[in-house]
């Protein structure tokens, strides 16, 4: 089972630069987007009904967050059960989060929040980790397996992005935020890339203002974490770091 999961930075726009392509050509089992930036009706039919794929849509409840936040999920297998949210009201306004049940795990598509903003964005990202993993606590209290995939949007250990020392008083690789990758990683979640590839220099993310991508000067802020009794069928995982579209490229695993 190949999963893929891509900040595509706006759904119609990823759409003008071959999405559609991408997914024919990559043919993921499930393909998770974050960053819609769309409600189901400002799509256009060949998006919402791509053949073989069925599609579910998380968007914000407010016309003025529509522009920067959003997650969908395409799936070739229908889930037993699709959730909208964590949830906590106070986090599943803005339409960061899918749930999709499937018999041998729960795949949770999120997309976490940016805390550059100001104070109170980082008091609300920090928030949401939290109440993501009391959701993903709970799961796994019920014994259930998780695929968790997303933009976590802060690189977890300095091999993670190209410049740590310059980053380190930045919001995505302050301390409060690492320490809450950490958290995650100590709750039993397991960082799928870092099993397969040790190597510094591999990034998810680069800035598009200054050309960052031509000069690999980026991060890795996209991940796939997945609960300890899936570590046996992992397979691969990786960053498709060639692909374009985005200021994020895909990244993915294989289950077998």
């Amino acid at each position: 089972m190949r999963l893929v999961c891509w900040n595509v930075n706006g759904l119609r726009a990823a759409h003008r630069k071959g999405f559609l392509d991408f997914m024919g050509r990559d043919g993921a089992d499930v393909l998770c987007v974050q960053e819609a930036k769309a409600r189901i009706e400002d799509l256009p039919q060949e998006l919402v009904r791509p053949p073989g794929y069925r599609f579910y849509l998380a968007s914000p409840e407010r016309d003025e967050d529509r522009g920067w936040s959003g997650v969908g999920l395409y799936t070739k297998k229908r889930p037993r059960k699709v959730e909208y949210g964590l949830g906590e009201d106070e986090f599943d306004g803005e339409g960061r989060a899918i749930l999709a049940h499937y018999p041998d795990f729960v795949l949770m598509n999120i997309y976490f929040p940016n805390g550059k903003a100001s104070r109170e964005r980082l008091d609300f990202k920090l928030g949401f980790y939290a109440a993501f993993l009391r959701k993903a606590q709970s799961l796994m209290a019920e014994g259930r397996q998780l695929v968790v995939c997303g933009d976590v949007n802060t690189a977890h250990k300095e091999i993670d992005l190209a410049r740590p020392r310059e980053n380190s008083k930045v919001s995505g690789f302050l301390p409060q935020e690492r320490e809450w990758l950490d958290r995650f990683v100590g709750a039993g979640l397991i960082d799928t890339f870092r099993e397969v590839d040790p190597s510094p220099g591999r990034y998810s993310w680069w800035d598009i203002k200054t050309r960052a991508r031509e000069r690999n000067v980026g991060w890795r802020i996209d991940y796939f974490y997945i609960t300890a009794g899936l570590r046996p069928r992992l397979k691969d995982a990786f960053i498709l770091d060639q692909v374009q579209g985005s200021d994020h490229c895909p990244v993915g695993i294989v289950l077998s």
